[in-house]
Parts: structure tokens; C-alpha cells; sequence
């Protein structure tokens, strides 16, 4: 007898569509079959029975470098990311500088723990990379299952150089682990902001034009040639231009070691709309810009080919009022107001309506990009995919179901929606956490705690050969030793 059993359901992997039953017992799923009974069951008829979604890039609980926070904090954040049909999510846990990585992980503990609903991991950002972080610190935070950590290449107080960027390679190298990066050039972008500025150009808008696509594409080349130099693994975060998928995908057809994530805003959203009057396009606003509608299509195609191994929402939650986007007050200039914006419980009902529904991608290419891919690149081992053994976290969703987007119904603590009245057909309907129902019939079903912290394992890197820099060849390079052994 099962805890609970699934029963009418059309099963979706990123492998394989069939009609089967899901047993569940402890959290797990412990059959797959017919004729299962147990003391619970949901009848998924006429629906899709999917993987949970994992949501691995999100800024939940988080200062910013200026001293922003978000406004959706572990519990709302969790909701709605949970009423968007995920089951798990890793949210970054911010050093700034003068933090320890240890005291970093020590306050996101705090906030995250008996908040949560779903389960999270967090992805670690190092801003100030000293020595005692490289060699005592990050070492104890992948104990502690953090095997993900983020830099970044813009931003005066966060961005490092790339010597520093070769010494986090190395670490995370040896010790298993993905680095991962936001790829802009910060002198380019500085000089164009500066000239704007000067010349009256404050609008909204103009930070469309401050990041030009040069700046991202030459960071990109950069950080792949850094990471190509010791053959370690790096994920290029929120691509949002045709050159810089092109850098990843010739990359990966090279067999170096290079992931590439996009995100909603960048497939279903342009330039244009920051062009609105008064201060409405800030609502628009993040980093890398919005671009133009062949950027659009160009990225289609590099999703639907696998140059992204990842599709997020990188859901900034920033306020329109004094508390976010409007804090420097209701004339600042583009390069005052805060970058992100919010979009957790929209970004898979926007895949499923505009990817698969429209048919720009199957079903199988949905349960990838939604689970499965995040699962092995993060080393989430028990979550992504609907297996026995697996963590019972599923997603059932109403292929059918047709929803207008309003923001009362994200449940998150924005007062803006970026998608607002959009139309999307597919929806998830009912949303399981090890086999908890979290949400089933549009209402809450748990507690704030039900989540638990995962701690994740060493990313897979098998079928990638990498590069082989003949510098760091000891049988090449007069037998110097440069590189440390990667840690078993």
C-alpha cells in the first residue's frame, strides 16, 4: 500500500512520454505501473504528470550591493515559485565584501530555515574572493553541499578581475564544483552610461542602450577563454544576445566545459517595452537589457538546438515604489534605479504556453529545461526527473487550462507583473514536494518549514573531454606542476 498514488496521468521525462501509475511512499516514488493502490490518490486524468520544476536562479532574501533587499523573502518566495509548478529552488546567498563566505551562509541559513515551503540550496556569490576564502572557506562551503558559486564581471562592488576569476576557477575545479558568471563588460558600460548621462539621456530607456551587445559578448569570450585556460566547468548566466549564444555553442562543439542558461524576459520581452511614459519602463529594467525581436527568435533557435542547458527567471523582486525600483526617487536616472525584475511563478507557464503549446518545443525539451537539466548540473541527484528512488517531486499540469496573468494571483510580495495580462494556456495545477501536496486546487497546502535545505553533490562532467591549455601540460610546459589535482 502506497502513501499516495497518481492514477489517469500521462507521464513527461526529458526521455520519455507514457501512461503509467506513480506509487509513492516516504517522499519517494517507489513504483511506476498499474493497479497500485494506496491511502491517497489524485486523479490526474486528461492531465501531465511532469518532474517539479527546480528554479536555480532567483534572488530571494538578498541585499544588494547598495543595500537593496528584495522583497520576497524565503516564504513568498517559495510560494510563488511553487504556484508556478516548482518543487525546489536554489537562490543565491550574496558575499559582499568584508563578509566571510562562512558568515554568508550563516545568515542565509537563518533566513531560509522554517520559511521555506519548497526545498532550496543555495548558490554562492563571491565578491571579495580573499585568501582566507579561497583556501579555508569555500573548501568548507562545498561540505556544507554548496557546489555552485557565481562572479561577476560588472558591477563596481561585486565584480572581480580575472586573476581573481582564474583563482575561483581553480578552487571550484578541485573541488568539483560549477562556477558561474554574469558575463558584461564593466568599462564598456561605464563609458556608455557616463556619456548618456551627461548628455540628459536619463530615461528608463536608455539602459537598453548602456549595455550594448558588444559588452556581453566580449565578456563571454573572455570568460570562456579563462575558464578553457584551466579546463574547468562555467555556466554564462542569462544570455541575451545572438553573439554570446554563439560564443557557448561553439564552445561546447569544441567539448569545453561551458553551460549556457536564458532566461523568460529575453524570449518574450523587448527593448520597446522600456520606452513607456513617465517611469513604467523601469519596471522593465534588468541586467543584461532587453534586446530586439530577432535577438528573440535567434535565442529560440539556441534553445530549441541545446546551446542552453538551463532556462531561468533570475526573478529580481524589486518594488515599483520607494522601497525598490523608485528608492532615489521618481526622476532617477536609469543608472539609480534597481535592476530585475519579478517573473518566479510565471516562467515555466510562459514556456509551457509559448514553448511547447506553440509548438517551438516537444514536451520532452519542457520537462528538461523546466527540471531535469538544472538536477544534473546543480547536483540535485534526487530531484528532476519522475523515476523510482527519485524524490517524489511532480508537477502535474492542465495542458488545457487557460489563464490571464494578473498580479494577485503570483503570490509574491510585487506590485507589478511584467506579464500582466498576458494569455497562457498550461498550467500546473497541482505541485508535489516529496510527495507533499504543497499546491492542489489553486490553494496552499502546507506550512512555511515543509521545505528542507538540500545539500548538493559534485557537478557530472562526464562526456565533456575539456581543454588542455599545452602551458599547464607538465609533458608539455618543461615539466612545470601549475595546476592542483582535482579532489576525488
Amino acid at each position: 500500500m502506497y502513501d499516495l498514488v497518481i492514477t489517469g496521468g500521462t507521464i513527461v521525462t526529458a526521455a520519455d512520454t507514457y501512461e503509467a501509475e506513480v506509487g509513492i511512499k516516504d517522499g519517494k516514488i517507489a513504483a511506476l505501473g498499474t493497479g497500485l493502490e494506496g491511502r491517497d490518490t489524485i486523479d490526474a486524468t486528461g492531465k501531465l504528470v511532469l518532474p517539479g520544476g527546480i528554479e536555480a536562479h532567483c534572488h530571494i532574501a538578498q541585499e544588494s550591493a547598495t543595500g537593496g533587499m528584495t522583497a520576497d523573502d524565503y516564504r513568498s518566495g517559495s510560494i510563488s515559485a511553487a504556484f508556478g509548478g516548482n518543487s525546489c529552488f536554489v537562490p543565491f546567498a550574496a558575499q559582499h565584501r568584508g563578509m566571510g563566505v562562512i558568515e554568508t551562509l550563516d545568515l542565509y541559513d537563518s533566513r531560509a530555515q522554517g520559511a521555506a515551503v519548497i526545498d532550496y540550496g543555495y548558490h554562492l556569490i563571491v565578491a571579495d574572493p580573499t585568501e582566507k576564502v579561497l583556501t579555508e572557506e569555500l573548501p568548507e562551503a562545498f561540505k556544507r553541499g554548496v557546489t555552485s558559486f557565481k562572479v561577476f564581471m560588472t558591477y563596481d562592488l561585486m565584480k572581480i578581475d580575472d586573476r581573481q576569476f582564474l583563482d575561483i576557477l581553480t578552487i571550484a575545479k578541485e573541488n568539483g564544483a560549477l562556477t558561474m558568471v554574469h558575463a558584461e563588460n564593466s568599462g564598456m558600460i561605464a563609458w556608455m552610461s557616463e556619456r548618456l548621462v551627461e548628455a540628459g539621456h536619463t530615461q528608463p530607456r536608455y539602459h537598453a542602450v548602456s549595455h550594448p551587445a558588444l559588452a556581453e559578448s566580449e565578456a563571454i569570450n573572455r570568460a570562456i577563454s579563462l575558464a578553457k585556460l584551466v579546463d574547468a566547468p562555467l555556466l554564462i548566466v542569462h544570455v541575451s544576445t545572438p553573439e554570446g549564444a554563439a560564443l557557448v555553442s561553439d564552445a561546447r562543439m569544441d567539448g569545453a566545459k561551458i553551460f549556457g542558461e536564458t532566461c523568460a524576459q529575453y524570449l518574450f520581452l523587448t527593448r520597446d517595452d522600456l520606452d513607456r511614459p513617465g517611469m513604467e519602463g523601469a519596471k522593465f529594467m534588468c541586467s543584461p537589457p532587453l534586446r530586439d525581436e530577432a535577438t528573440q527568435q535567434a535565442l529560440w533557435r539556441h534553445l530549441q538546438a541545446g546551446t542552453f542547458s538551463v532556462f531561468s527567471s533570475d526573478h529580481a523582486p524589486y518594488r515599483f515604489d520607494e522601497s525598490g525600483k523608485l528608492s532615489k526617487g521618481p526622476d532617477a536616472t536609469f543608472k539609480q534605479i534597481a535592476n530585475g525584475m519579478p517573473g518566479i511563478a510565471l516562467r515555466l507557464p510562459l514556456l509551457f504556453s509559448e514553448g511547447v503549446t506553440k509548438g517551438r518545443i516537444t514536451l520532452q525539451q519542457f520537462a528538461a529545461l523546466s527540471a531535469s537539466n538544472a538536477a544534473k548540473l546543480y547536483g540535485l541527484k534526487s530531484k528532476g526527473s519522475i523515476a523510482i528512488g527519485m524524490d517524489a517531486d511532480i508537477a502535474i499540469w492542465d495542458p488545457k487550462e487557460t489563464r490571464k496573468v494578473r498580479v494577485e494571483d503570483q503570490h509574491d510580495n510585487m506590485d507589478y507583473t511584467p506579464f500582466d495580462g498576458w494569455s497562457v494556456t498550461g498550467w500546473p495545477v497541482t505541485v508535489l514536494t516529496r510527495g507533499t501536496r504543497v499546491v492542489d486546487g489553486g490553494e496552499l497546502r502546507v506550512e512555511p518549514g515543509h521545505g528542507q535545505y538540500v545539500s548538493r553533490e559534485k557537478i557530472d562532467l562526464t562526456g565533456y573531454p575539456g581543454h588542455r591549455a599545452v602551458e599547464l601540460d607538465p609533458a608539455q610546459n618543461f615539466g612545470a606542476q601549475i595546476m592542483p589535482e582535482t579532489k576525488p
